[in-house]
C-alpha cells in the first residue's frame, strides 16, 4: 500500500532486557520473530493489509545510556491499530501481567476523534507506545 509504514526500527540500551517485552506485546498483536542478530532483533507482521517490520537495535556511541526523552527532537511515539475497544482491554490485561508500565489505562480520547479509545504504555527504555482503536 502506498504510503504506509515498512519498518521501525527501535534504539534501546539492551535488546536482550527489551526482547520478553516486545515479543509479549508485538506478539500480542500477531508479529513473529524474523531475524536475531548481534546488533538486535526484527519482528515481522505479514497480513492481508501489508507487511511492516519493528527492528529493536541495540544505542551505540556517546548518548547510548542517556534516558529518552519524547520532547526532544527524535521519536516521540508509536501507535498501533486495534480491532476493537476488547483488543484494546485485551493489551492491557497483558501489560499489567508481564508488568509493564502503563502511563494511561484504556479510556475514551474525544479530542482525538468520534470513538477513539487508546491505551498508553512504555517500553522498558521509556518509548511511549498507543494501542488504539477507532471506528
Amino acid at each position: 500500500m502506498r504510503g504506509s509504514v515498512h519498518h521501525v526500527d527501535l534504539t534501546v540500551k539492551d535488546p536482550d532486557a527489551s526482547r520478553g517485552f516486545y515479543e509479549a506485546v508485538l506478539g500480542f498483536m500477531g508479529y513473529t520473530l524474523k531475524d536475531d542478530h548481534a546488533r538486535g532483533f526484527d519482528m515481522d507482521l505479514n497480513g492481508p493489509n501489508g507487511f511492516c517490520s519493528i527492528g529493536v537495535m541495540r544505542a551505540h556511541g556517546e548518548n547510548a545510556a542517556r534516558p529518552h526523552d519524547r520532547y526532544s527532537p527524535g521519536l516521540h511515539h508509536i501507535a498501533w491499530t486495534a480491532e476493537s475497544r476488547d483488543d484494546v482491554d485485551a493489551l492491557h490485561a497483558l501489560l499489567v501481567e508481564i508488568g509493564a508500565v502503563v502511563l494511561d489505562p484504556p479510556a475514551d480520547y474525544p479530542q482525538y476523534g468520534e470513538g477513539y479509545y487508546a491505551v498508553f504504555f512504555a517500553d522498558p527504555d521509556g518509548l511511549k507506545l498507543e494501542y488504539v482503536f477507532k471506528p
